[in-house]
């Protein structure tokens, strides 16, 4: 399991931390779901689930308001738990001096937000989503290409880099290169990343560390993509029969989802940024329901089946 320090949320959402708590950096969300306590303030517990991020919106606070401080203080104190990674109120709404007390007590970090309470509830599901997902990591480079998320493997030495800084020059975005972190963010959704301390540099045997960003421009890199289609380039070798027709669609699982699969031989006079090019534009149109292969093979049978 994955987790997020509170403390990286409050920067992130750039929150105002209004009761701060001495076990802030020992404050980890490993859930992404997000609670929204209205039944719970009213003293229904069933399926609670303290350890949530807690959002007080408007009607939560409005519910507050309509208590005697009494009983406002008795229906937090049942519902506040020291397990909460943090509590956020939205809307820059006034906090009851109850909801404070017993959030130093329970020493649970007390947050606020200006934004509406649906539009910050959707936006922090969202970043959760991404820094909780499962991940794995794959030697490769990744690069965004006409629009494609192309994840480029191989063996070490095959030409990775070179053909990734051809595409770059060519006017493409660099994403990652020779480590690409891989978060499962939903059932049939990859998200491909860089870890942060070799983010926009590429190696080149012989030349060294090159800053893409810096040499092409901030046009030229990217953070994150979706991973749309993964080309693994090979060696030519003479003995195998590679595919040259592209009827039928190949796959590789990664993480539990299958990602569209070409296999690219590699030898001299072979241009692989176009090659790559053209598979990034064929991958859209297979999206759109167009199989140029497909659609080759139809007129060859009509054309047979007209000649008997």
């Amino acid at each position: 399991m994955y987790s997020v320090n509170v403390t990286k949320i409050i920067e992130n959402f750039k929150l105002e931390v209004i009761c701060d708590c001495t076990i802030m950096e020992s404050k980890n969300v490993d859930i992404i779901e997000v609670n929204r306590p209205g039944l719970q303030l009213a003293g229904y517990l069933g399926y609670f689930f303290p350890h949530r991020i807690q959002l007080l919106g408007k009607m939560e606070m409005s519910y507050l308001g309509s208590l005697s401080p009494k009983e406002r203080y008795e229906r937090i104190d049942k519902w506040i738990d020291k397990n909460m990674p943090c509590i956020v109120i939205s809307r820059n709404l006034d906090v009851y001096d109850e909801l404070m007390d017993l959030a130093k007590i329970y020493q649970v970090p007390l947050l606020r937000t200006n934004e509406m309470t649906s539009r910050f509830l959707a936006a922090l599901i969202s970043y959760l989503n991404v820094e909780i997902a499962e991940r794995i990591s794959i030697h490769g480079e990744f690069l965004e290409v006409h629009g494609e998320g192309i994840l480029i493997t191989g063996e070490s030495g095959v030409g990775k880099s070179e053909t990734a800084l051809e595409l770059v020059k060519r006017g493409h975005r660099l994403i990652a290169d020779d480590v690409v972190e891989i978060r499962k963010v939903s059932e049939n959704t990859l998200l491909g990343t860089s870890p942060e301390i070799i983010r926009h540099f590429i190696e080149l045997r012989g030349i060294g560390i090159v800053d893409v960003k810096s040499l092409y421009g901030v046009g030229s890199v990217k953070k994150i993509d979706s991973i749309n289609m993964v080309v693994n380039l090979e060696f030519w070798d003479e003995n195998k029969k590679y595919d040259r027709m592209g009827v039928e669609q190949n796959f590789k699982d990664i993480l539990g989802i299958k990602i569209p699969y070409y296999v690219i031989p590699v030898r001299p006079g072979r241009n692989l940024a176009i090659i790559l090019e053209v598979a990034a534009m064929k991958s859209r149109q297979i999206s759109m329901g167009y199989n140029a292969a497909k659609v080759l093979n139809d007129r060859i049978e009509q054309k047979f089946k007209g000649g008997k």
